[in-house]
């Protein structure tokens, strides 16, 4: 027998294949990239504004992280209206057509956020918080609506090692273009660097919809064993939510979304705390940065040497666990020893796989599903389910804090991500196992 070639193991795509990988690469690549020029600053530009005076909320006064955490609760309910609209665009358009829809919008809102971050006041310090969450969930959601319902189980299991590099990359370079720039452009001027980009991400959209829509996805219907279709009518924002409480299996799924986001949620709280605890002034920004950095980092070569390797060599199910289990290692770290080394390591054992073979591995798991699952079921989980857990770890994060205010307290906290993470580990390995089941019905005898 021959020896395996290396490169197939990591990348195992097909000539006429690549052209859409390579399409949906690019695409995903500049949709990270503005992520991450948007999480730094308004992150940056939140704390900073709170950061000296803190926040008061009634007779409650809030440091900055805890401000910073009472924000995500507040992206719940702007979680809640994007879930309605992008249910309500669905029933008319899909793929390319809910990217060119939402790239106009945020094309018009980054014009409006250049004249108003020039001199930013609370209103525009919260809502451009939001705003920058609000990108993430519209613009990664339609990504992956459009890619999961172009392609099958099999081809997406060799294609999403590519297509979910394009993301890590994209976090990778977005990332290091901020850190090297981010003194020589005006939080303003970033706002015309995204625009640029949001206008490539349509035309991109565009040509590689328009190559899509000329083959059919071959996948049979016993692999998608969904319900009946529901009609175009009714609350859009409830669609996604009648799809998902009929299926276990999708169930499965809002229990891999929901637990991770509280897990790092509370994660995030911890490693934001130590930072603030062990520094000061302008050396809190340059860890940030740094950290952020190898984690973008560490992210590309779990992508590029794990992912594609794993979900064909040992499934779908087996790529779901490197998540959770490196969390679960972290978090008992931290407990051990909650120090400035470990506080940050948490954010690599987090997004490290978060962004990498975990995003790849969940969002296959959405390809053996009916197109109403893949648009309308998906925006509910990754919206509003998403918002809403991890307004729940906020919510349990503050709780905490104040009956623990001194900063070794925090440690108590990975005790609840250990409990939390044993769920998560289970219903994934219940998702990958029916995965694998339909996955095996859609390939032919």
């Amino acid at each position: 027998m021959a020896t395996a070639n290396p490169l197939r193991q990591i990348l195992d795509i097909r000539r006429d294949e690549w052209p859409q990988a390579l399409g949906m690469f690019a695409y995903f690549f500049l949709v990270i990239t503005t992520f991450w020029i948007l999480k730094p600053l308004k992150k940056g530009i939140f704390i900073g504004h709170y950061d000296e005076l803190g926040f008061d909320l009634g007779g409650w006064h809030m440091n900055a992280a805890q401000a910073e955490l009472l924000a995500k609760v507040l992206n719940m309910l702007v979680a809640l209206v994007a879930v309605a609209v992008f249910s309500w665009l669905a029933r008319a358009l899909q793929r390319q057509g809910l990217t060119l829809a939402f790239s106009a919008f945020f094309v018009a809102a980054f014009v409006v956020y250049a004249a108003a971050l020039q001199n930013p006041g609370p209103t525009t310090v919260w809502t451009f918080y939001l705003f920058g969450d609000l990108y993430s969930t519209l613009m990664v959601a339609t990504f992956f609506a459009f890619l999961n319902d172009s392609v099958n189980p099999a081809s997406a299991k060799r294609l999403y090692g590519l297509i979910g590099l394009g993301g890590v990359s994209g976090g990778w370079f977005g990332t290091e273009a901020l850190r090297l720039y981010i003194k020589d452009l005006s939080t303003s001027q970033w706002m015309w660097v995204c625009l640029v980009v949001a206008i490539l991400i349509a035309g991109l959209a565009l040509v590689v919809g328009r190559r899509f829509d000329g083959q059919a996805v071959d996948t049979p219907a016993a692999a998608t064993p969904a319900p009946a279709e529901e009609p175009a009518s009714g609350n859009p924002a409830l669609e996604g939510a009648r799809l998902v409480f009929r299926s276990p299996y999708l169930l499965s799924v809002v229990a891999i979304v929901g637990l991770y986001e509280m897990v790092s949620t509370i994660m995030d709280f911890q490693f934001s705390s130590t930072i603030s605890h062990y520094l000061s002034g302008d050396e809190i920004g340059v860890q940030f940065a740094n950290v952020f950095a190898f984690t973008n980092r560490f992210a590309f070569i779990v992508q590029l040497l794990l992912t594609s390797f794993v979900m064909k060599r040992f499934g779908v199910g087996i790529a779901l666990l490197f998540l959770p289990v490196a969390a679960l290692a972290g978090s008992a770290a931290f407990l051990a020893a909650p120090v400035l080394l470990v506080g940050s390591a948490l954010n690599t054992a987090d997004n490290g796989f978060s962004y990498s073979i975990n995003q790849s591995a969940k969002e296959a798991l959405y390809v053996p599903t009916s197109r109403e699952e893949k648009y309308k079921a998906k925006a509910f989980i990754d919206m509003f389910v998403q918002r809403f857990a991890k307004a729940l770890a906020v919510g349990l994060s503050l709780l905490i804090t104040m009956f623990f205010t001194g900063f070794e307290s925090l440690r108590w906290l990975s005790l609840v991500t250990v409990v939390i993470l044993i769920l998560w580990i289970i219903a994934a390995r219940y998702a990958g196992r029916v995965f694998a089941e339909r996955e095996a019905q859609s390939t032919p005898a």
